[in-house]
């Protein structure tokens, strides 16, 4: 080995042998027990003391910066029995070493002992660890929602239900389109008692898998009474457990179980929807419950088929429509004569033609949706669902208002309580210009199923369109709190905001809108009231170039904004040209276009639409009764 080798390391032994001998270590341990007790000292007394969080934070810290000084302190002052003294001041013996270091390790010892103590004391007598902490705030904070909920479940109607999700329990995932659809059974079933509330689907399956009390969903939907359950199939069989509980301390009011051959599914249902009836002491109909969504036939495999065909198309996406429309086709060619189900693939083709294909393909599709529609007519003329996608096809194809409007109040007498058709009622309304109305039936809408976050969308836009901006903000933030991806609903924030003339809070909104058509839209109509101009016509350009060809309505709304009727009229022309049923849908509810509903262009454009003239009344067939 090389002679620096050998100095090296004997140094090394040197400097560990000294810091021995200068008690160096045994002053870190010192210091480290020290430190130690006195922050589990800080943690338990801080409470009592009402002493702020940052007091042990800060001790920490201080500590930690304090080490490396007190180790040099260690190392240039020893400790002797007349008190620390510089370390060459002090003639070192043996027996001192041991000595000192004797003491030091009592030292040691105690404080050790005492931070052993104290840690013992708070994880098993005052139980404030972190995990017992956590435990308690969870259930400080579980006790406040639940006494909100107490207070709110004293104001709701005692005969008033929401039926939960019943829980797939079948062991195949492509089984939950079966109990979903059986708890909507449930729901159709309990809405034709008389003077029992019952909250929609929408609302009530927001709760699937649900940690909250019985008492917090009870207070949020606006209900006393809650069903919930299980769904099972197997061998050919069919397992219900039904369970009706209080909402307010949830306690079992009924329960029972059916267990029956799969074929007897729909005689089950009805039976289920009687004995939950009866176990909330409200009485029937005049006649039987009648359900439109079954297959007369019975045919259970049709009747799946059109559970998940309507669950696929509800997704919101492009893949999920056309995979519904296949699920629906495959159902009504199980079953020719399932009115429901040939309705239901109306709508999903209509709905797919109109939003997701142009020119062609586009009314072929259509003229397909006009061949289901007739074959639901032909099988079920006078059922609700046939009397509302009739008022459909009357409102986007046939361009027939008033002839619509007085079809979706017809479904909506034969169906009174369905909130989904009273939203369609409510939007025909805004279609006609009578806003009022259109206001007043979206809320009845919300009150029967009040998650529903399209619903608050809708109802922004005449509320807007008569003036009550505040409350079109409130709809809207509760469309967001509920469904924050809300396609539009950031963009019409942003439509408030410059009818404020707030650009600094539009532009914020704008820049939150989740789909990229309607934020380019927000953008260039936001920067008409930047106050530069050169920044507006740019803006205006950019937008024109882009969309020009298939958004002219937009354009429309911008020159509205810029207070340029001329060009507003002429965009509009182009619009009703290229897509009129954007135009009937926006026109009349439209709060950008409010100011100028008194041009005689806007009402000459009513007429070539089809649209009843502002301030005209309505034939007496459509009129609010």
């Amino acid at each position: 080995m090389p002679a620096w080798g050998l100095s090296t390391v004997a140094q090394r032994r040197s400097l560990l042998a000294e810091l021995k001998r200068r008690n160096v270590w045994r002053a870190a341990a010192l210091y480290a027990g020290a430190a130690w007790a006195l922050a589990q000292g800080i943690a338990q007394l801080a409470p009592v003391l009402h002493a702020p969080d940052w007091l042990a934070r800060w001790f920490l810290v201080a500590a930690i910066i304090g080490f490396p000084f007190w180790i040099a302190f260690a190392w240039f002052y020893a400790w002797t029995p007349q008190g620390f003294k510089r370390e060459e001041e002090v003639e070192r013996n043996a027996a001192l070493t041991r000595g000192t270091g004797r003491k030091l390790d009592y030292w040691i010892i105690g404080i050790l002992a005492l931070a052993v103590v104290l840690l013992i004391t708070n994880q098993f007598v005052l139980h404030r660890d972190a995990t017992s902490q956590a435990n308690a705030a969870d259930a400080r904070a579980t006790a406040v929602a639940n006494k909100a909920a107490l207070a709110a479940l004293a104001k709701v109607p005692e005969k008033s239900v929401a039926v939960l999700p019943l829980a797939n329990e079948s062991g195949d995932p492509k089984q939950q389109y079966f109990s979903d659809g059986m708890s909507e059974e449930l729901i159709s079933d309990l809405t034709q008692l008389d003077g029992l509330k019952v909250i929609g689907k929408y609302s009530s399956f927001r709760f699937r898998d649900s940690k909250d009390s019985p008492a917090q969903i009870g207070a949020a939907l606006g209900v006393a009474n809650l069903v919930e359950g299980s769904v099972r199939q197997n061998a050919g069989r069919i397992r219900i457990v039904v369970n009706l509980i209080r909402a307010k301390d949830g306690a079992s009011v009924w329960s029972h179980g059916y267990d029956q051959p799969l074929k007897d599914v729909f005689a089950i249902q009805s039976e289920v929807g009687k004995a939950v009836a009866s176990a909330l002491k409200v009485k029937l109909l005049g006649r039987s419950p009648v359900n439109d969504e079954k297959p007369p036939s019975g045919n259970v495999q049709a009747y799946q088929l059109m559970l998940q065909g309507r669950a696929m198309g509800q997704q919101g996406t492009k893949t999920g429509a056309e995979q519904g429309i296949a699920l629906l086709e495959k159902a009504v060619k199980a079953d020719p004569d399932y009115a429901y189900a040939w309705a239901v693939l109306f709508d999903a083709r209509l709905n797919f033609a109109l939003n997701y294909l142009h020119g062609d393909t586009r009314q072929s599709l259509i003229a397909q949706a006009r061949t289901s529609l007739d074959r639901a007519t032909a099988l079920a003329p006078g059922a609700a669902i046939t009397l509302a996608q009739r008022a459909y096809q009357l409102s986007l194809l046939d361009f027939d208002e008033t002839g619509a409007l007085a079809e979706y109040r017809h479904a909506l007498a034969l169906a009174p309580h369905d909130g989904i058709v009273m939203a369609a009622l409510a939007n025909q309304y805004g279609i006609v210009g009578q806003l009022q109305q259109s206001v007043d039936l979206y809320r009845k809408a919300i009150a029967t199923d009040p998650l529903h976050a399209s619903w608050y969308y809708n109802l922004s836009y005449p509320l807007a369109a008569l003036g009550y901006l505040d409350q079109a903000e409130q709809a809207l933030r509760k469309c967001v709190a509920l469904q924050p991806d809300y396609r539009g609903a950031y963009a019409q924030l942003a439509t408030l905001d410059i009818l404020r003339g707030d650009h600094a809070t539009a532009l914020r909104d704008a820049n939150g809108e989740v789909d990229t058509d309607f934020k380019a839209w927000a953008l260039a109509a936001v920067a008409q009231i930047a106050g530069n101009a050169r920044q507006a016509d740019a803006a205006l350009r950019a937008y024109t170039g882009k969309y020009g060809g298939q958004e002219s309505y937009g354009i429309a709304e911008i020159y509205a904004i810029r207070k340029q009727p001329d060009d507003l009229f002429q965009w509009l022309d182009r619009a009703a040209a290229n897509s009129r049923a954007e135009v009937v849908n926006n026109l009349l509810a439209d709060p950008l276009l409010v100011r100028y509903q008194h041009d005689p262009r806007f009402a000459a454009l009513c007429k070539q639409l089809g649209l009843p003239t502002p301030g005209q009344p309505l034939p007496a067939a459509a009129s609010t009764p």
